[in-house]
């Protein structure tokens, strides 16, 4: 068999359009795209973070356009999804609760994520919260009055918020729902009523290798150093395995050019690696991404296949920020060439514009510039905050907004910001 030889920019489009990010979509998004778009990513990363819209709201928007927020909470109380740690904490299809059931069993190896120490000299307590919430219904951690002054972070959380946690990552608790993004939690038995681990558990081996294979689908394009991330599963050899999957006709091996390693390209992908054959697999997409959407999440891949490095500052002592506290990567027409730091003031009706950074090199076009301002024109209106303010822009950008031969740009000064 033949194998496709692809550019570097031909394999950027198959990654992309496997996001979901190739193309602009061109109908209204309803409910049921909502969860075929996070099945299409197989997780969806969960941040509180809300500068602008919190990050699974950020995700979905980059591919959907306009939508209602709520229906991503209804998913979530609708039991379409499920909260557990993937790549960190996601939003998870339910029918892949199996692909995880494996670390609730055995958690020890969470790190952070779970203390045996803390169950173990707690357990009473703990008991008695399983009990509670058994007889009287889920609870919020917000339910449980902190006895000894005010939280510091996490590293600070009040006992019953702890046990919560740990009841979490062991699956003895699930989230039911969310209200005001708080988690709602409660027995798992009632979350997920028709699982049984004696009847639908698959092996520790055979859960890994459909978690490898969702990782290549939700990819669309991978090597073997890509595809532990997708889900933390541990460093390693993962060639062999997808090797076999190219054996099973799942993967379509492939040569990037530059590329040491061969690649693959999932077989779902079949369509647009001809059209890539064909000359004719075009990006037209613009979005603003989130710190934490799967196309960046993983540094040494958005380096490797895009040649971006990014880095979330927002964990960062701001002495330390290179470009701000909450980056968006900007994705324009196949390439990532630039990020911006930006701020949603909700009660103002601002959406503010801190900074905006070109990558190196990057020629400021009328084209470039007509699709960015769209793009902000777009967001700032879905979070409400109708009002753009520009801090430190590109001259030459700034110059195509203010001069009128493109749409985004409003003149004067808004008010005070917070």
């Amino acid at each position: 068999m033949s194998i496709t030889h692809l550019s570097l920019q031909d394999a950027r489009h198959l990654q992309l359009a496997a996001q979901g990010l190739l193309a602009p979509r061109r109908s209204k998004a309803t409910p049921a795209d909502l969860l075929a778009t996070i099945r299409r990513m197989a997780l969806l990363q969960i941040d509180t973070i809300s500068v602008v819209a919190r990050s699974p709201y950020l995700v979905l928007f980059s591919r959907l356009g306009h939508y209602d927020p709520r229906w991503l909470d209804q998913l979530l109380a609708d039991g379409d999804l499920f909260e557990y740690w993937a790549h960190e904490a996601c939003f998870v299809p339910r029918e892949d609760y199996r692909l995880l059931r494996h670390r609730m069993l055995d958690p020890v190896a969470m790190g952070w994520k779970f203390s045996a120490q803390w169950l173990a000299t707690h357990r009473q307590e703990i008991d008695q919260l399983i009990e509670q919430i058994r007889q009287h219904g889920p609870v919020r951690a917000a339910d449980f009055e902190r006895k000894e002054g005010k939280g510091n972070g996490w590293w600070d959380w009040k006992p019953e918020k702890r046990h919560l946690e740990v009841l979490f990552t062991t699956g003895q608790l699930m989230v039911r729902e969310r209200r005001n993004f708080q988690r709602v939690y409660d027995l798992a038995e009632r979350v997920i009523p028709e699982w049984r681990d004696e009847r639908d558990l698959p092996s520790v081996e055979q859960a890994q290798r459909d978690m490898v294979r969702a990782s290549c689908r939700a990819l669309g394009l991978v090597k073997a150093g890509w595809v532990a991330d997708y889900y933390r599963l541990r460093r390693g050899k993962y060639d062999a395995h997808l090797h076999q999957l190219a054996d099973e006709g799942e993967l379509l091996p492939v040569r990037v050019e530059g590329w040491q390693h061969g690649a693959f390209v999932h077989a779902s992908l079949a369509d647009e690696l001809a059209r890539v054959q064909a000359g004719c697999l075009k990006a037209t997409h613009t979005a603003a991404l989130s710190p934490f959407d799967p196309l960046v999440w993983d540094r040494k891949r958005a380096s490797e296949l895009f040649n971006f490095d990014y880095r979330i500052e927002c964990y960062t002592p701001a002495p330390k920020r290179q470009y701000g506290y909450f980056v968006l990567p900007l994705l324009h027409r196949g390439k990532l060439l630039g990020r911006m730091d930006a701020k949603a003031h909700r009660q103002q009706g601002i959406f503010e514009i801190k900074s905006l950074y070109l990558e190196a090199g990057v020629r400021v076009t009328r084209q470039l510039a007509q699709d960015l301002a769209k793009v902000l024109r777009k967001l700032a209106d879905w979070h409400l905050t109708p009002t753009l303010h520009y801090g430190a822009i590109p001259t030459p950008l700034l110059a195509l907004w203010q001069s009128g031969v493109v749409e985004g740009h409003e003149e004067g000064e808004p008010a005070a910001l917070d």
